[in-house]
């Protein structure tokens, strides 16, 4: 697959993101206008005459020369003299055309994002609308500023990035993060004085940051700028908002800007007319609504999770054990990360899980059991209850039996978070995380291809393969791109920062790639990954270095991990005998996604204080992962080879 950007310079990636060789400047050129073609053909004569103003002599030869070219950058791999795929020639060879599909193209899923923006939910329009504005690095074909061929294109494509600004700028403004958004309009008032809707979002924009001078003057400039420059009158809706605000009309600080979308604004409108919340047409609907939440992130995880508990809770007291079963069993959302992001919560959905199984018996339908069942195993993540795993185990032979490919892809999920009971796991996650993604793609269940992409990101980085990691991470973007899961690049974005500490940078830069990723987590609604790793990503890049000393940022909040990190923050401070006593009584780390990471961290700390039991049982957990990379199994930050870890204890219980 090549991947086409025009949003800016003309380029094209191949799958795994990276550049393709186009040649010179008329390559590009003339692969710039056939992608404004959109799969049409166009006639050579088109071509010379968009090339040049005056064609030279040899201009027919020039643009096969290009073209010819052209095939050989974008198919590299492709036999001599096998007709291209992709840059193709029509029947009499008088014309060509470039076949891609819709989303391979920078600028066609930019188009699709904003179509999609127009009717979805405030949050939504945020996070998709921030991305896709993301992909502009300039004016659409920059580089060919006076092309004919790419007028009516780059100013069609600039007045959908215009709607686009003013589309996120109304949904922050409905999320109440009115001070955001005033820099993008008054630039776009700036650069489109003519754009009403700018100046009136930019004046509300004020208004609701307590700056109504403010927002009256810029309602005064925009009668200023539209009478005075272009000869005509303001328009209701503005005149309409001075007059508001000058009576401080009620609603204008918290009406809705982003304006309900057609089809969600009636659609929810009906739903909250006719159906009520806690019938149980009301909690199928809802739990529905909360798996769709929960892949948005942010805040639309946040509200998932607190939401899924209540509905749990008012299915069991309706006394029918089989809607509350399937409401539990319907929130089979994917999930990466190997620690609960609300362990009470969990506990409590793992309790409502056993009451329902114990109410329906051994008469449960075996599809609803392998439900439950899935549940209790991710609900139970990372605490190394035996529980989990066994219920994990039964639900995967349940799902093979039944042959129920969602139902197997819930419980292979469950099965993956308890394979880190035990170091040196990769080859099995590796395993689950190709099966995952065979089923997901064969039957066209996006959110467990993603998740099976993101498995084997994990499982080849802790086999040192970045180069079939980087193919799954970009895999996993591309797929989270077409279906809005904007949580997945905050893990690609951590294994990125994993991947260049692995190469061997210093200590600051790879500490710096640690902070950059970390970003992005005090947004993403997953407190079970925030907490605790950014100070243990720091610690582990000095570490990886055989440097005890870390940064200043390093000895803060390592949230779960603080008791095994404690010991060897105490050591860098000198404090030995304090170490010494809290190693004294340490339990083994928890069973998660950092259990190779802190063994090593334990086990360090036991060479340095001198306390060879806990080098030992430090060697013993880490033996079976002697070919792999401490910690690289978690996709987010390594020590380095365990095998160097493993020497080094050795030196001290031998």
């Amino acid at each position: 697959m090549v991947v086409f950007a025009v949003l800016g310079a003309v380029r094209a990636y191949d799958r795994a993101g990276r550049p393709l060789d186009l040649k010179g400047p008329r390559h590009r050129e003339v692969l710039g206008r056939l992608l404004v073609a959109n799969g049409r053909v166009v006639t050579v004569g088109d071509l010379i005459d968009d090339l040049w103003e005056r064609p030279p002599a040899n201009a027919l030869g020039a643009v096969r020369t290009f073209v010819a070219a052209l095939r050989r950058g974008l198919e590299p791999e492709r036999p001599a003299r096998s007709p291209s795929r992709l840059l193709t020639s029509n029947g009499n060879g008088t014309g060509y055309a470039l076949e891609t599909d819709r989303d391979t193209v920078d600028a066609r899923r930019f188009e699709d994002a904003v179509a999609a923006a127009r009717d979805a939910p405030a949050h939504q329009v945020v996070d998709t609308l921030t991305r896709a504005l993301g992909r502009w690095t300039g004016s659409p074909y920059a580089e060919f500023p006076e092309a004919r061929w790419a007028e009516a294109e780059r100013a069609r494509l600039d007045e959908v990035r215009l709607e686009a600004v003013e589309l996120r700028a109304a949904a922050h403004l409905d999320l109440g993060r009115a001070a955001e958004v005033i820099g993008d309009l008054k630039a776009q008032v700036a650069e489109r004085p003519w754009r009403e809707r700018a100046w009136w979002l930019l004046a509300l924009a004020l208004y609701r940051d307590e700056r109504q001078g403010e927002a009256l003057r810029v309602l005064r400039d925009s009668r200023a700028v539209l009478t005075g420059q272009l000869g005509v009158d303001p328009g209701e809706d503005l005149r309409k908002l001075e007059v508001d605000m000058l009576h401080h009309a009620r609603g204008l600080r918290t009406a809705p800007v982003h304006g309900n979308g057609p089809v969600w604004g009636r659609t929810t409108a009906l739903y909250q007319r006719t159906i009520a919340p806690d019938s149980r047409t009301g909690l199928r609907s809802t739990v529905d609504l909360l798996r769709t939440l929960a892949v948005t992130g942010g805040e639309g995880l946040i509200a998932a999770r607190q939401q899924r508990l209540a509905a749990i809770l008012a299915a069991e007291r309706t006394g029918d054990a089989e809607l509350t079963a399937r409401i539990i069993g319907a929130y089979d959302v994917p999930a990466v990360w190997s620690r609960s992001d609300d362990p009470e919560q969990a506990r409590q959905v793992t309790d409502a899980a056993e009451r329902t199984l114990g109410r329906l018996g051994p008469e449960a339908a075996d599809a609803i059991r392998a439900r439950l069942l899935t549940t209790i195993a991710i609900e139970t993540r990372g605490t190394g209850q035996p529980r989990g795993r066994a219920a994990a185990t039964e639900a995967e032979r349940i799902a093979r039996r039944l042959a129920d490919p969602g139902l197997l892809l819930f419980a292979l999920n469950g099965v993956f978070l308890h394979t880190f009971v035990r170091c040196g796991a990769a080859a099995e996650r590796d395993t689950l995380g190709t099966e995952i993604i065979e089923v997901a793609a064969r039957h066209g269940l996006t959110t467990y291809e993603i998740l099976g992409r993101l498995i084997l990101v994990q499982s080849r980085s802790a086999h040192g393969d970045f180069t079939a990691a980087d193919a799954h991470a970009a895999a996993a973007e591309h797929l989270a791109d077409q279906y809005e899961s904007p949580l997945v690049t905050v893990f690609t974005g951590w294994y990125r920062a994993m991947r260049a500490a692995a190469s061997g940078v210093d200590p600051r830069t790879a500490s710096d790639g640690y902070r950059a990723a970390a970003r992005d987590l005090p947004e993403s609604g997953m407190p079970g990954l925030a907490r605790g790793l950014l100070p243990l990503a720091l610690l582990s890049a000095h570490l990886q270095h055989g440097r005890l000393a870390p940064s200043p940022e390093a000895d803060g909040d390592f949230g779960p991990y603080e008791r095994w990190a404690r010991p060897l923050l105490l050591l860098a401070q000198g404090d030995r005998a304090r170490a010494r006593r809290l190693l004294r009584h340490i339990p083994d780390p928890p069973p998660d996604h950092l259990l190779e990471a802190v063994w090593c961290l334990l086990g360090h700390a036991g060479v340095l204080a001198g306390d060879r039991e806990i080098v030992a049982r430090a060697r013993t957990a880490l033996t079976p992962a002697a070919g792999q990379l401490a910690g690289a199994d978690s996709g987010v930050l390594t020590l380095g080879p365990v095998a160097r870890w493993l020497r080094s204890f050795d030196e001290h219980v031998s």
